[in-house]
């Protein structure tokens, strides 16, 4: 259960990344009848300012490193990686080592997995962190499995998360987690984000789609996620996307890493994740609706990309019809 949350700044710390932790964890929803936390911005100086990475902009911890001390959850936000050439402050490597040994929940966002290295708390276990820096975060830590394709990675009593938004789906897997899927999906609804971008005891997180440079492939790959049912093809497609199939599908690995095949099976995924939660169809329609004709095809598909039947994922994570 999560009660007590400490995050831990460093110098330089990263305003978006602990913002994520305080929208989560720090604002008061209980009149909502969300989860309260006892939420606690710490450092190593409590009360003198510490800069961001914004300009002009500073933070005042009101808490000294003392209170990560029975914490049941330490957060740690991004802060810049050259900052680990001139050695973090001990004092910050310390506490958040204590906290982890006497049992906390140690969540890093970003670059914050380098502080959990620093803290030995990566040998021996999967981690990620932003694309930027895996290859250093594994050649600074080579005990540790860094995986550089999934946005976090779910190791227990550690959760370390990959860039800026990525956070927000570890936070939010956390409180799903550790107090429910009613909670999570209020939060979520709060912060106007997708609540389920998450796995349970397995990692199961899906990329998400870059951004088009082209507006022609942007506008193709809106409408395909919006007819989902069709059963499209790449000549269809290219043709919409005003390119020759040959183009059309080199622009479309250039620009989303996959195939349009690949592609299109990952989203029917995905919507077929959020019917399983948020409705109570059979199988047979939410195939349907998803595109994949049978529900034979949707349990081979789901089960292949999440890791568990979709009948169980809805056990899991469903919550009341809509």
């Amino acid at each position: 259960m999560l009660q007590k949350v400490a995050v831990v700044l460093a110098q330089n710390m990263a305003m978006f990344e602990f913002g994520v932790v305080c929208e989560v964890f720090g604002l008061d929803r209980t009149e909502q009848g969300l989860p309260g936390f006892d939420f606690r911005v710490c450092g190593a100086d409590p009360g003198r300012p510490l800069r961001s990475s914004t300009p002009g902009v500073t933070v005042t911890p009101d808490y000294s490193l003392d209170q990560l001390a029975g914490a049941d959850l330490v957060a740690v936000p991004a802060f810049p990686v050259t900052a680990l050439d001139d050695g973090l402050d001990p004092r910050l490597v310390d506490a958040v080592r204590g906290a982890a040994d006497a049992g906390a929940i140690v969540l890093t966002v970003c670059s914050g997995a380098f502080l959990a290295g620093e803290a030995g708390l990566l040998d021996g276990r999967k981690c990620t962190t932003h694309w930027r820096y895996v290859d250093d975060l594994a050649a600074r830590y080579p005990a540790a499995t860094v995986d550089p394709d999934v946005l976090f990675v779910d190791e227990g009593n550690l959760v370390t998360s990959a860039g800026t938004a990525a956070g927000i789906d570890a936070c939010l897997h956390l409180v799903r987690r550790e107090i429910g899927s009613a909670a999570a999906n209020g939060i979520a609804r709060r912060m106007v984000v997708p609540p389920q971008r998450d796995g349970g005891q397995r990692q199961f997180i899906e990329r998400p789609v870059a951004d088009c440079t082209s507006d022609s492939l942007g506008t193709t790959l809106t409408w395909m996620s919006e007819h989902l049912e069709h059963q499209h093809t790449v000549e269809e497609l290219a043709a919409r996307a005003r390119m020759s199939t040959r183009t059309f599908a080199r622009r479309f690995a250039a620009e989303t890493g996959t195939t349009p095949v690949k592609w299109l099976t990952t989203q029917r995924v995905l919507y077929a994740k959020h019917l399983l939660e948020d409705s109570d169809d059979g199988l047979e329609r939410i195939a349907g609706l998803a595109g994949f004709g049978s529900a034979a095809l949707l349990r081979h598909h789901f089960q292949r990309q999440v890791g568990i039947a979709p009948t169980e994922y809805r056990r899991r994570f469903g919550g009341e019809p809509r």
